[in-house]
């Protein structure tokens, strides 16, 4: 039962974060699932409820989509999803484990970095690149926001649209990438019972609600800043977590 509280509590942070910044719901849900309920079951959660809750913030941003940019980013992301589920349904444990830690440290730092990019790339080429990225860290590690913020940089890409349109991109490859795991996992769906992924649902329902009334006193860039905090410690602590297990077995 206590998991099961720890689990609601993470997931509701992770959607407050979602709606009071366009993006992090997966950062910060990501290491403290791997760590509580295991690498493929906790990135599998992480890609169902990524999607649920992108999909609630949609109706709100919907005039500021580029349906344009989404195909472009969306196409090749979708494409990629297939490689990195196979990879995460094949390893599983403490190798997954340490691969989905990796990820998320290597992305963040990536992203970071490319803010201090000052020179413009074309869209296409960098859609391509950033849409293979973002859907391949999806099926492996359940985060394609940092992909897809590599490529808003690199573009320079204004923020409402980018904010906006990453949302069905999100929900697009949050639903392919638990699929494609789901259909390529011999034992199918992780065997919860029925009230924790109802629980699961409602906490990304309740996280974006309290999202939409801190968003009034809490700024994009301080939200921002607590993600990124939060998923460099989650993903250090994956990756400490994996290592041991792998010595110990």
């Amino acid at each position: 039962m206590l998991l099961a509280v720890v689990i609601a509590l993470a997931v509701m942070l992770g959607a407050m974060a979602q709606r009071v910044s366009g993006m992090g719901f997966a950062l910060v849900v990501a290491p403290v699932l791997v760590l509580l309920i295991g690498p493929f079951e906790g990135v599998l959660l992480v890609n169902l409820c990524g999607a649920i809750s992108a999909s609630m913030v949609i109706s709100r941003v919907w005039r500021s989509i580029d349906w344009r940019q989404f195909w472009m980013l969306a196409v090749p992301a979708v494409l990629a999803i297939v490689p990195g589920a196979l990879l995460s349904v094949r390893l599983g444990g403490p190798v997954l484990q340490i691969i989905v830690g990796g990820i998320l440290v290597v992305a963040l730092t990536t992203s970071l970095l490319m803010n201090h990019f000052d020179r413009r790339v074309a869209q296409v080429p960098a859609a391509l690149i950033s849409g293979t990225a973002s859907g391949f860290m999806s099926a492996t590690a359940g985060v394609g926001g940092p992909g897809m913020s590599v490529y808003a940089v690199l573009t320079r890409w204004e923020q409402r649209s980018f904010a906006a349109t990453i949302q069905p991109i999100f929900v697009l490859i949050g639903v392919t990438s638990f699929v494609t795991k789901v259909v390529l996992n011999e034992t199918g769906l992780p065997d919860y019972d029925w009230w924790l992924w109802v629980l699961i649902i409602a906490s990304t329902v309740v996280g974006l609600a309290l999202g939409e009334l801190i968003a009034r006193w809490v700024s994009v860039r301080v939200a921002r800043l607590s993600v990124i905090v939060i998923s460099y410690l989650g993903g250090i602590l994956a990756i400490i977590d994996g290592v041991a297990g792998l010595l110990a077995a």
